[in-house]
């Protein structure tokens, strides 16, 4: 998925960036192409941001330093809008002369573009940068065990929370995952223009670590099937506590179940909430609002004290077209673009996580904030059902809309939770 959050967007992000939204699955793709010309134009798509200025100047520089490395090649940078990701990829598929030779994608809707045929298989054996991928981000980037996107960045969500109220009330940051609630309720009766958490409906990858950390599953994998489990006890256990925060003494649901990752955190900047299940990539963005040096971080806790909650590793790919007749030129310039030295430049530029364990590192020591999102990483990351199916499911919201049902009292939990599965059961079985 791309970001949970807007950039990502993600995720989506949370991604988000960001930007994690489902898009059907593409039926068809391009055939390899046999040809591999080593001059002309490579063509690059990347996703377009809010705040596209300090990720284009990133990108021009990489763009001048393969030129230079490559006589004859030019490179040709589209950058395209993540709404219409699906129709562009779609189309791309289709008509291999209209598409790239390299991509920006999301890691949520990596399955679905690998069953229309859409990217091609990346050999990792002659990059040295390689051996330094955090193995659970790789992950997010293979399909059966085949790598066919090079993790760009990573984003994680932790919980954020005002300081200055927290040492006003004689607070402390919560232990476990349980004393959210209780903490956010007295937060709001002693602060009633507050929100206790800024929760929400349609916030995915908010709601996903209160699942994982207490046993639950979106759905288990037999052999090559996924089933649903986001109706058994330890899930809706933690479906619960995520939806016990979406109540009219911590976040009335008029003004909260509707909201994604992006309004949630839009509060929390605002002023408007105590505490946010944010993102690193929001990070930048916090610093720039009325909560700037009134805030701090921690990791999302576990089921007992002290663990960390499994978050949603969200964060975009960048991958060589199956059809491209320059996929030498397109891996070296992934390579290039996607290494360790324009990562980290990307990190200064726009805060988006390395996926290099030895570059987080650097970057850690560097600036102590990205602390809590590196622990939440090592802690161990959790990834949406790696299958095309998973497209259509996100495309009909069946997470949030189990979500908003509860919180608005639409529906009891198990009802809830019971449609929601046989829906995922109906698109897995499709």
């Amino acid at each position: 998925m791309m970001r949970v959050a807007k950039r990502w967007a993600a995720v989506a992000a949370g991604l988000a960036v960001t930007v994690l939204a489902g898009c059907a699955p593409v039926q068809s793709g391009p055939t390899a192409s046999s040809s591999d010309q080593q001059t002309g134009q490579l063509r690059v798509w990347l996703f377009d941001e809010v705040n596209r200025g300090p990720k284009e100047a990133v990108v021009k520089e990489a763009v001048t330093e393969f030129q230079n490395a490559h006589q004859g090649v030019t490179v040709d940078v589209q950058y395209i809008q993540v709404q219409s990701r699906a129709e562009r990829f779609k189309a791309a598929f289709s008509d291999p002369k209209s598409a790239p030779d390299v991509a920006e994608f999301g890691n949520t809707d990596l399955a679905g573009y690998v069953a229309g045929g859409g990217f091609a298989e990346i050999d990792l054996g002659s990059w040295a940068d390689s051996k330094d991928l955090l193995p659970a981000v790789l992950d997010t980037g293979k399909v059966d065990g085949k790598v066919y996107g090079v993790p760009w960045y990573v984003g994680v969500r932790a919980l954020y929370y005002r300081t200055d109220v927290f040492s006003e009330l004689g607070l402390k940051p919560p232990t476990k995952l349980d004393e959210i609630a209780p903490l956010a309720r007295q937060i709001r009766a002693a602060k009633p223009d507050l929100l206790g958490i800024s929760a929400g409906g349609k916030y995915t990858y908010g709601a996903m670590p209160f699942v994982w950390a207490n046993g639950g599953e979106i759905a288990r994998k037999d052999g090559d099937k996924y089933t649903a489990a986001i109706d058994s006890a330890d899930a809706k256990t933690g479906l619960r506590q995520y939806t016990e925060l979406i109540a009219d003494d911590i976040c009335p649901p008029a003004q909260c179940a509707g909201n994604g990752g992006d309004a949630s955190v839009e509060a929390f900047r605002a002023g408007k909430a105590a505490m946010v299940v944010g993102g690193d990539f929001n990070r930048k963005s916090v610093d720039a609002s009325t909560a700037a040096g009134k805030y701090a971080v921690v990791p999302l806790p576990g089921k007992t004290a002290g663990s960390v909650a499994p978050a949603f590793a969200g964060g975009n790919l960048l991958g060589v077209m199956k059809g491209s007749e320059r996929k030498s030129l397109a891996t070296q310039f992934l390579q290039l673009l996607g290494g360790k030295q324009y990562q980290r430049k990307m990190f200064d530029a726009m805060g988006n996580m390395p996926t290099f364990g030895d570059v987080q590192n650097d970057v850690a020591k560097a600036n102590p904030a990205v602390e809590p999102f590196i622990k939440t990483l090592n802690a161990g990351t959790r990834f949406v059902p790696v299958t095309a199916k998973w497209a259509t499911i996100d495309a009909q919201a069946v997470l949030p809309t189990l979500l908003q049902e509860v919180a608005t009292g639409g529906s009891d939990l198990d009802t809830a939770a019971k449609k929601a599965a046989d829906a995922m059961n109906a698109a897995f079985g499709s």
